[in-house]
């Protein structure tokens, strides 16, 4: 048997393993909620479920502002935090996702490029940095709320409920734009 196949053999065991007997019960729901949509839609499933009827129920240019059923009655909890997107996808439809989505690739793009006219390596690095987190984060966010990816808390930059959040993305913003601001400063080693 060659290397290659004995190595697939036992990750697929050790997976087998860690999720049979090491992972408590609720972790190995949560993972066959993300594998399976339909498992325990009235449990562990009910905030995504929740969520994906939400923006469904949008349609192209929602209900209108403050007039979505689901987010209006709280059958999406945390819909201000973690579950913002479903708000936007049922108050303002697809349309408004769109805009959204939008929005979040214009900002990403123009930190990007205000990362690449950086002199400094540290400085390009940081504004790639920041670039990452606020993609991370748009990803993940959207992800979770229509099922794309586990339920794990993470907000979207900007619009989520949250005084930390709101100021842990704005000091990555004013931090890149200082470093910009000062992008012709740069001290030459001697």
């Amino acid at each position: 048997m060659s290397a290659g196949a004995l190595i697939i053999i036992l990750t697929i065991q050790s997976f087998d393993y860690i999720i049979n007997n090491v992972l408590p019960v609720r972790h190995k729901k949560r993972l066959e909620a993300l594998v399976n949509p339909n498992f325990d839609p009235m449990g562990i499933n009910w905030n995504v479920t929740q969520s994906k009827i939400a923006i469904g129920s949008g349609g192209f240019i929602g209900k209108g502002f403050l007039k979505g059923t689901q987010t209006k009655f709280d059958f999406v909890p945390e819909q201000s935090t973690d579950f913002i997107f479903c708000t936007i996808g049922e108050e303002h439809g697809w349309v408004g996702s769109l805009v959204v989505v939008s929005l979040f690739m214009v900002l990403l793009m123009r930190v990007i490029q205000i990362a690449e006219r950086q002199k400094n390596r540290f400085n390009r690095s940081y504004g790639y940095a920041v670039a990452s987190i606020f993609f991370f984060h748009f990803a993940v966010n959207i992800g979770m709320t229509i099922g794309l990816f586990p339920v794990i808390g993470i907000p979207l930059p900007f619009f989520s409920y949250g005084g930390s959040s709101l100021w842990g993305f704005t000091i990555l913003l004013f931090i890149l734009l200082k470093l910009d601001a000062h992008r012709g400063q740069v001290l030459q080693r001697i």
